[in-house]
């Protein structure tokens, strides 16, 4: 990829790139102060590039699909809405800011969903489980300094809103129930497939009003590490000397195998940055084909410039070993639900079709 400088609102809209994504997280409470964690995240790929089996069987130039989970803390109880395939509507991009509407292809019990951004870098929201508002308070975070990494032998652009405050709906068992809270957005997009990368990412809101995003990389050939921190007036700074290190609180998937590391110390000597993360919840795991990834709330503790200090984030593990047996397993359920969404896609695209040719052909007649 050549480089270029990101620009706004420009760069919010989609890019020409074999894979990009839209991704929200957040920790809310409601008004007796129960709390909920969520992570919404909208892909957009180049099926014949992205080298996720079954997606290249798509006869699209681009598709979309979305990983969406919505978590309870008290109950322990997680929502999953993951949409292996997505029809977008005809006006999607079509505005001057960022907007798309979209939904899953079933024809039973139609559902649309949306991001919209309704002022510079103020979102609206809409999915299965949540209708928020989110409002950036600090102009976006570059990582890296431009927002254009080189991991490996990876390129991507990339660049986050830190700090978002939150408040709208969330839909939990028929029931709306109103939050408010903190939340966090990434836009990252590249001409790299990574579905075979391996990572572990954090992105971290310290009760200070500084945020810090630090990840681990690799690309099956080196590892990378990263750690970018934006203070209370925009002002970020960026590193690659991080240490993150795996503690010995273990879970395991009962359905694949995979053993997720749900403490970790976090060392950044330049940012001041010396803290414990801890998961607040276990079984987290997500699975879309190949692809496997533990996504949840995390709670932190430990020193910020000399300071004891707190925060609140998100913790993102992805693609660690999986068993191969049950990895079959799941190619073959996603390839029997991408037939079916294809099939219900097809069938929708022809109702739409016929409607159109009656409606003109009556309005004819008259």
């Amino acid at each position: 990829m050549k480089y270029r400088r990101i620009t706004f609102p420009k760069d919010a809209f989609p890019h020409n790139t074999i894979i990009e994504w839209w991704y929200f997280n957040g920790n809310l409470k409601d008004s007796k102060g129960n709390e909920y964690s969520f992570m919404n995240c909208l892909f957009r790929a180049d099926p014949k590039k992205v080298k996720i089996p079954f997606l290249n069987r798509i006869p699209l130039k681009f598709i979309y699909f979305s990983h969406s989970i919505v978590s309870d803390i008290k109950r322990k109880k997680t929502y999953y809405d993951i949409n292996p395939l997505l029809l977008k509507s005809s006006d999607s991009f079509s505005k001057p800011l960022f907007f798309i509407n979209y939904t899953p292809p079933s024809l039973k019990g139609y559902l649309n969903y949306d991001i919209e951004e309704i002022e510079r870098f103020k979102y609206r929201m809409k999915s299965r489980f949540l209708e928020l508002v989110l409002a950036s308070k600090k102009t976006p975070l570059l990582e890296g300094g431009k927002g254009f990494l080189r991991l490996g032998s990876r390129e991507t652009y990339y660049y986050s809103l830190t700090n978002m405050d939150t408040e709208g709906w969330l839909i939990l068992d028929g029931k709306r129930i109103k939050v408010k809270g903190k939340s966090w957005m990434d836009h990252q997009w590249a001409d790299v497939p990574f579905s075979a990368d391996k990572w572990s990412w954090f992105s971290i809101q310290f009760e200070n009003d500084v945020e810090m995003v630090c990840f681990e990389h690799d690309d099956c050939k080196r590892r990378s590490c990263l750690a970018s921190i934006i203070d209370r007036k925009g002002n970020s700074r960026h590193t690659t000397e991080a240490m993150l290190l795996p503690g010995n609180k273990i879970w395991k998937s009962p359905e694949t195998g995979a053993e997720y590391p749900l403490s970790w110390k976090i060392k950044v000597p330049e940012f001041g940055v010396d803290i414990k993360v801890s998961a607040v919840l276990k079984g987290q795991e997500v699975l879309f084909s190949t692809i496997n990834y533990w996504e949840g709330a995390v709670r932190v503790k430990g020193m910020l410039n000399g300071r004891k200090t707190k925060a609140k984030g998100f913790m993102e593990l992805a693609s660690y070993p999986m068993s191969r047996s049950l990895l079959r397993r799941y190619r073959s359920r996603l390839e029997r639900s991408l037939k079916n969404e294809v099939i219900l896609a097809k069938d929708r695209l022809l109702d739409m079709h016929r409607s159109f040719i009656y409606r003109n052909n009556k309005n004819h007649k008259k």
